[in-house]
């Protein structure tokens, strides 16, 4: 309240204005400060728009391929012929030790029981279920304890701490399917021994998996990707659908995950080996999608991943690797003449030179060997196929974890539901890891 005199020499009390100026005042202010930040909201959102516009152009559909996917409709490959696959045996031995030039792939299986196996089942903390097949029952172990000779030269014994050592600092992932999970848990269990309790971490089961070693500063990774391209099979868990549907003009959901490692591993085959694939392109904006049988699907899938190794590898800074298919045995009669069982009761390797089984697809070999002639030497070829075409003994048969539950007369007949695709572990794996540590 202020005081002012009249005329009349009394004085006269009022209210100040002040105060109400004061609240207009900052009711301006507010009002300025919002519409300024409206105007520049709408700047953003219009720079926005245009890098969202500009980044449509490149990839005209940014919805990912996830497992809840569906076409619209369906039609058949439009694309033309893919490359036309020839039927004769490929040539995969491009990849060599360093010694002598030797083709570490062409050799024999020899028993050794004195330096296999390289761990023990039971003391690897990380095994798996699936592979731990002496846990589940398996008896005969000798399935561990053969060596891979090859023909003309010595493989480069294994040794812990120096694959340790050339692990120092950096990232080691498997790129794959559950066959190359197998690799990356033997890995694992082939590693882990030397390093400290408290010094080795394991996160928790995901698309990303990540052994840590601490004081190596080195990570071993298992990246989910069967299919390489993205796919509505990406869950690794939840995979079992009735549609495969792929996008495969893209693998830049996955790159965003392996680019930055330094050492990876790639795999893919068994998942195009369950009939006709949906095609749904980049370009597509209606759900339609096209499809093709699993050879030329994978082919497709196959060139969109070297077209990212042409483009982002550095091999001065990155080394890749690609693990031919691993075979299965399915059929006793193709290495026993008028049986009719599968790998369920093998105990010893095929003694058969240059085997071939109907588990590995020669034309599949034959198209993936063009596409990584394409890419020269940025990628080394880790060729386990037929090393692993003698081992119908080291499969899991019955010998596992099985989430399914079986009826009577499955139960009464082992081999109705042995598992002749995966490998036991320690076993076969072992080897194509030793392998890899000679090429590093």
């Amino acid at each position: 309240m202020m005081q002012k005199w009249n005329s009349s020499g009394r004085r006269r009390t009022y209210s100040s204005n002040l105060p109400l100026l004061a609240l207009i005042f900052c009711l301006f202010l507010v009002a300025s400060v919002l519409y300024n930040e409206r105007n520049i909201q709408q700047i953003h959102d219009h720079q926005r728009t245009e890098q969202e516009h500009h980044e449509s152009d490149r990839h005209p559909s940014t919805v990912n391929v996830d497992r809840f996917t569906k076409c619209s409709s369906s039609r058949v490959y439009s694309g033309g012929n893919t490359r036309r696959v020839e039927h004769s045996e490929p040539d995969l031995h491009r990849g060599r030790s360093g010694v002598d030039e030797c083709d570490v792939f062409d050799g024999k299986w020899v028993f050794d029981d004195v330096s296999y196996p390289l761990y023990n089942e039971s003391d690897c903390p990380y095994m798996s279920d699936q592979l731990a097949c002496k846990k589940h029952g398996r008896l005969d172990l000798d399935y561990q304890k053969w060596r891979w000779q090859p023909l003309n030269c010595n493989l480069k014994r294994w040794n812990v701490t120096e694959m340790w050592e050339r692990l120092r600092g950096k990232r080691l992932m498997f790129v794959g399917d559950s066959l190359n999970r197998g690799q990356w848990i033997s890995m694992v269990c082939l590693l882990q021994s030397v390093i400290p309790t408290d010094r080795r971490s394991m996160s928790p089961n995901a698309p990303l998996t990540i052994f840590r070693a601490e004081d190596y500063n080195a990570t071993v990774e298992f990246y989910w990707a069967p299919l390489l391209v993205e796919s509505n099979s990406d869950d690794p868990v939840n995979h079992r659908l009735d549609d495969r549907i792929i996008r495969p003009d893209s693998v830049l959901k996955h790159a965003q995950e392996w680019e930055k490692a330094d050492i990876l591993v790639f795999n893919t085959y068994l998942w195009w080996r369950q009939g006709p694939v949906k095609l749904l392109w980049s370009t597509e904006e209606n759900g339609v999608c096209e499809e093709l049988e699993g050879l030329g699907a994978m082919e497709l899938a196959m060139e969109t991943w070297a077209d990212w190794v042409n483009s982002k590898v550095d091999h001065l800074s990155k080394r890749v690797f690609f693990v031919t298919m691993s075979p299965t045995h399915l059929w006793s009669w193709e290495w026993e003449a008028e049986s009719k069982g599968n790998c369920f009761g093998q105990k010893t390797p095929i003694d058969m030179q240059n085997y071939w089984g109907t588990g590995s697809d020669l034309p599949t070999m034959r198209m993936v060997e063009k596409v990584l002639e394409s890419l020269s030497w940025k990628v080394s070829v880790l060729n386990i196929t037929q090393l692993s075409e003698y081992r119908k003994d080291g499969h899991p048969s019955i010998y596992r974890k099985f989430w399914e539950t079986f009826s009577p007369q499955q139960l009464s007949n082992p081999s109705s539901y042995s598992d002749c695709i995966h490998w036991c572990l320690p076993g076969v794996p072992d080897v194509w890891n030793e392998l890899l540590f000679n090429f590093l």
